[in-house]
């Protein structure tokens, strides 16, 4: 399965799982809550990446009233909850494939929540590579998601993908810590930090700069 495939097989299990995703995930909202935490006071401009219904912009909003974001997400069926929202006028809608969409630029902040751990080592530094190149000069790219600690436990679950793919829906591929850090560093960024984020062991903030 190559990128584009496993991208429309994401599109295509999320848009069967609209309906309970944010009850699925309402025990992960503090993993989502900690990214607003981090952003710096003078937030306006935010890029969302894999935004899904929007659950992780409630909280921002509630912090930032003032901020305008673009949510990007793959697929349509998710993103029609966010139309739904309250804050449904402060955000910027695009439906697509991260890889082939454009982000636009001069973020104040780039974030993501549960959104990027479904891509290779390679696929990664080009992300990486378009989030640094959207964002300004001090911006932040912030990143809750999940990590593991070690190369066996990523390469344990990457083969498990590639065994598996035509049978499990939906297979999670997550980096070690050590890879996540040294793609960052590659496409430039600084003052990077990987912490745990919440009471969930598998998720890390990953947190970063464009200096």
């Amino acid at each position: 399965m190559n990128l584009r495939e496993r991208n429309l097989n994401s599109k295509e299990f999320f848009a069967r799982k609209v309906d309970g995703y944010d009850k699925v995930h309402e025990k992960l909202l503090d993993t989502k809550k900690v990214v607003t935490d981090s952003l710096d006071q003078e937030t306006l401009k935010v890029l969302d990446l894999g935004a899904g219904t929007g659950l992780e912009l409630i909280y921002l909003f509630e912090k930032f009233p003032d901020a305008r974001v673009t949510a990007i997400d793959i697929t349509k069926e998710m993103l029609d909850e966010i139309r739904k929202r309250d804050f449904a006028d402060k955000v910027t809608i695009v439906c697509g494939d991260f890889f082939e969409v454009d982000f636009g630029s001069s973020y104040d902040a780039v974030i993501s929540t549960s959104a990027l751990h479904h891509f290779s080592k390679e696929d990664k530094e080009r992300l990486y590579k378009k989030v640094y190149d959207s964002l300004k000069e001090n911006g932040q790219f912030i990143n809750s998601d999940r990590v593991v600690n070690t190369q066996e436990e990523e390469n344990d679950f990457h083969e498990f993908f590639k065994e598996n793919f035509n049978i499990v829906p939906h297979c999670d591929t997550p980096l070690c810590v050590a890879n996540e850090k040294e793609i960052l560093e590659n496409v430039g960024f600084k003052n990077i930090e990987i912490i745990d984020s919440s009471t969930n062991d598998d998720y890390k903030l990953i947190k970063c700069r464009k200096l």
